[in-house]
């Protein structure tokens, strides 16, 4: 088979479906090659497994930016629901709220661990680290040194499978910005006594404290497979088992042929004026001909791999956290996902209850490799250590594998991020890399849903009217506010770059 299209589009995630769906529904010809033989959304779609419904992850749905949000409604008008943000903390046997509330962190820590964490942050700010470097230094500047090794450093390097001094600030400001302990303990305090949540000192609600998020009924699957139907109807067309391997660009004629293969070893050509990738940058790098200049910057991108293993319990035991985050380094589980509390659809029947234990690891590691049966055992026991659920009261279980789910935030990746995106730039003018893997940026599904619009608007208007990678470079941009926020992509203008 062989086709062409003004543009095509490399994955049906949530970046990839929303540039298609934006393009298809302004006239423009558009392909859509996804690896995955079944199913698009990509990390966000909804996995099911005998009526049982599970998300790979957990994805709330809220934006600041009302063009992600109109399109949401404009997908799947009917079928959201709005549910309550709950997660806690499990740490050496106790529940900790989060967002924190300060009476009960008092009380499980006990007064003189309390009272020394609350020295060690006025420790850190009288002597702050200048221009942290660390995911370490960023954390100890902005709750200390004790707070960080009680409730940041385990679940960290259980999520990055590294030292917490060889992972970038970058992660750290992009996901906690506007938070430190002095937010919190006022946030906490005011939760304590149902004052409301809290905010920053700019008045922004502070992205960690957010309260209520909406829901696709289902999960998010749903929203991916309208939009994907959606698509359809506006012309486009979405190929299934499609792996691109090959990329080669004709910048005389401006023309990309595109190689694709099925599960079958059946290779398809494919042609187009347009590449939109989100595919991980390292694999993109590797599939272009002829081979890139930033090739070896781009090998040197790492991933972090996760598997979720759904443990389907007969149990009237319930809890009402859509997550629980697990720093005890007493187990290998780094969070609990409770389906129930995501929506109630996704438990078809009242009398069991489904948990989603997240276990993060490296592709080809011992986690990865050990048979389903023996990841089954391990989160039963860990379950049950924990105290969600009787190990005992299991009936049924599910392993989903999801590798490159993270993009590695190390000390080097900014370096390599920033020499593959001057030669794209410079080299490839009609290659838009987007999402979260393709551009190797931790983006959240809105953010990741603004780089495919942007990037569509773009080749819509003939030129780079927008700056996709500006994205979520400050981490207000996303969860800080009420859904729905007045911020417009006008903001998000490309400033043009001067090249050496």
């Amino acid at each position: 088979m062989s086709g062409h299209a003004d543009t095509i589009v490399i994955g049906a995630g949530p970046a990839g479906l929303t540039a298609a769906y934006t393009l298809a529904k302004s006239g423009f010809e558009v392909l859509v090659l996804e690896a995955d033989p079944r199913q698009v959304g990509g990390i966000s779609r909804t996995v099911e497994h005998n009526g049982f419904l599970f998300d790979i992850g957990g994805h709330r749905f809220f934006s600041k930016q009302k063009e992600v949000v109109d399109l949401w409604n404009e997908i799947l008008p009917d079928d959201f629901i709005e549910r309550p943000r709950l997660s806690r903390i499990y740490y050496k046997g106790r529940f900790y709220a989060y967002p924190l509330r300060a009476l009960e962190a008092l009380r499980n820590l006990g007064v003189l661990e309390s009272a020394a964490c609350v020295l060690s942050y006025a420790a850190a700010r009288l002597r702050p680290v200048r221009n942290p470097k660390t995911f370490h230094e960023w954390v100890r500047n902005q709750f200390g040194e004790r707070l960080f090794s009680i409730f940041f450093k385990t679940y960290t390097e259980k999520v990055w499978g590294m030292d917490c001094d060889e992972i970038s600030a970058d992660w750290a400001s992009q996901r906690i910005k506007g938070l430190d302990l002095r937010t919190a303990i006022l946030d906490g305090m005011k939760r304590s006594l149902g004052l409301g949540k809290g905010r920053a000192k700019d008045g922004e609600v502070v992205k960690t404290l957010i309260e209520s998020f909406r829901y696709p009924r289902r999960g998010p699957g749903m929203m991916w497979e309208a939009a994907a139907a959606k698509i359809r109807a506006f012309g486009g067309h979405i190929l299934m088992d499609r792996k691109v391997d090959g990329l080669s660009y004709d910048a005389k004629r401006g023309i990309w042929t595109v190689t694709a293969i099925r599960s079958n070893g059946t290779r398809e050509t494919f042609t187009a004026r347009n590449v939109v990738s989100s595919a991980p940058l390292r694999e993109l790098a590797e599939a272009l001909t002829p081979r890139p200049i930033s090739f070896f910057q781009a090998r040197l991108l790492k991933y972090r791999d996760f598997l979720t293993v759904a443990l389907i319990a007969r149990s009237d035991r319930s809890f009402p956290d859509n997550w629980v985050y697990i720093h005890d380094p007493s187990v290998l589980v780094g969070r609990v996902q409770n389906f129930r509390s995501w929506s109630p659809e996704m438990v078809p029947d009242e009398r069991y209850t489904c948990l989603g234990l997240e276990y993060f690891c490296f592709e080809g590691d011992g986690l990865w490799t050990m048979p389903d049966e023996e990841l089954v055992a391990l989160a039963a026991h860990e379950i049950g250590r924990i105290g969600l659920i009787d190990p005992a009261d299991i009936v049924d279980a599910a392993v989903v594998r999801q590798p490159k789910a993270y993009p590695v935030y190390d000390d080097s990746y900014r370096a390599h991020v920033d020499a593959i995106r001057l030669d794209f730039d410079l080299n490839y003018p009609t290659l838009h890399p987007v999402g979260r893997n393709g551009m190797h940026k931790y983006n959240n599904q809105d953010h990741a849903m603004m780089t495919g619009m942007l990037a569509a608007r773009n080749i819509m208007a003939g030129e780079r009217l927008y700056d996709t990678w500006s994205v979520n470079e400050d981490a207000e941009y996303a969860e800080a506010g009420a859904e729905g926020a007045q911020n417009s992509i006008s903001g998000l203008r490309l400033v043009p770059r001067k090249v050496a």
